[in-house]
């Protein structure tokens, strides 16, 4: 049994393992790419010829965007997962989906192995690993770029001397792209002081006077742009492209990996992050304040356990559940303004919005309410600390 599924890209990396699994070990290599929106059809060609000319005995690509909308992205969107506030779990939200159906498609296949391009230093090699270890402990796992602790420089001369070009300067920039967003990584993201140049974001600024944009949310999810209806992925990539002319969702994240060290990784996320403002700005006017606090912790830890690859915990079904549940007066429109490198968000507009006028304004008047009520009110709520300053002076 020598049939081995291979997660392929194109990129160097799995570049490296088709070539070397192929030639150097004899495995019959099924390349198998797993689409979450990174690939566009043309792309996808280009892929399978590179992966056939690289020795693979066939490649398939498995379209799963849909799939990772309905599984992971409409729950990062209801929890406002942010990771350190920052990080939308662009691409780590992506390998737990890629990690499954890789692992399907190798069952369908009956091969005996499965490899992947994970250095030893990083987080997907754990991702990848688990969802593999857990679903299919009867396959063997392979890792070359991590068992011979290989640089990007040494798979370059490798593939040069077997007569595949390749340049340095293509491989300069490692960048991962997918429906919630890329992920850009370099020479400067391995150190702390430098900011990554803004040639190396996959789009650059090409709109400049302002726009204003409103976003239409039901139950949580976003079903128009502008008053135009769709399908939620088909929204996020409008949205995505809407925002990159304006370079909007660049940043760089700064984490601790799941092996124990610092990482840091540049993205590009313009639809994600407008999206989960957004909808958090909605939620604040349309939830209690003891939902607000409930999601904004079962929100981290959804998107602690995923980020590290826990995706198959049956806590995350719970929380799932929660999430969902959250979300059912969660509609209404948020109304955004668009600049170069930044967005504004303006107000909202929803029948469950709780600001209601009826009941009072805040800082101005009220009307549910009389002043006696209010002064009865404040003297119950200061009876702990009248009580607690009473024995602090009693004792001092």
């Amino acid at each position: 049994m020598n049939k081995l599924v291979l997660a392929y890209s194109g990129g160097l990396d799995t570049s490296y393992c088709a070539k070397y699994l192929s030639g150097e070990k004899g495995f019959e290599v099924h390349a198998v790419s797993v689409n979450t929106g990174g690939f566009r059809p043309d792309e996808i060609k280009q892929i399978e010829e590179k992966a056939l000319k690289l020795g693979a005995a066939s490649y398939t690509s498995i379209d799963a965007v849909h799939h990772f909308y309905e599984k992971v992205v409409k729950y990062l969107i209801y929890g406002n997962v942010l990771k350190n506030n920052t990080y939308p779990l662009s691409v780590s939200a992506e390998r737990i989906i890629q990690a499954i159906e890789i692992v399907k498609y190798a069952k369908e296949l009956g091969a005996g192995y499965i490899a992947h391009g994970s250095t030893g230093a990083g987080n997907d090699q754990v991702r990848f690993d688990m969802i593999f270890q857990i679903l299919a402990p009867e396959i063997t796992i392979i890792t070359p770029i991590r068992d011979e602790k290989l640089s990007r420089e040494e798979e370059i001369a490798y593939l040069q001397a077997q007569g595949v070009e390749y340049s340095w300067e293509k491989a300069k920039y490692s960048i991962n792209k997918g429906l919630w967003g890329t992920s850009v990584g370099g020479e400067e993201t391995l150190g702390s002081s430098r900011p990554l140049p803004g040639g190396a974001y996959p789009s650059q600024l090409s709109a400049s006077g302002p726009r204003e944009l409103t976003l239409h949310f039901e139950k949580g999810e976003l079903v128009a742009i502008d008053g135009q209806e769709d399908h939620p992925v088909n929204n996020i990539i409008r949205l995505n492209d809407i925002g990159s002319a304006y370079a909007i969702g660049r940043d760089i994240h700064v984490g601790d990996t799941i092996i124990g060290i610092k990482g840091r990784v540049g993205f590009e996320a313009p639809a994600s992050l407008m999206i989960i403002k957004a909808h958090h700005l909605l939620e604040k006017h349309t939830l209690s304040k003891w939902q607000q606090y409930q999601k904004e912790q079962l929100g981290n830890f959804y998107g602690m356990l995923l980020h590290e690859g826990n995706y198959l915990d049956e806590v995350m079904r719970n929380i799932e559940a929660f999430l969902q549940d959250s979300q059912k007066n969660v509609s209404g429109d948020v109304f955004l303004t668009l600049h170069p490198y930044r967005f504004e968000l303006g107000g909202i507009d929803s029948e469950h919005d709780l600001m209601n006028a009826s009941f009072g304004k805040y800082g101005e008047m009220n009307k549910g309410w009389t002043a006696e009520d209010a002064k009865g009110f404040i003297r119950i709520l200061s009876n702990p600390g009248k009580i607690a300053e009473h024995i602090k002076q009693k004792h001092d």
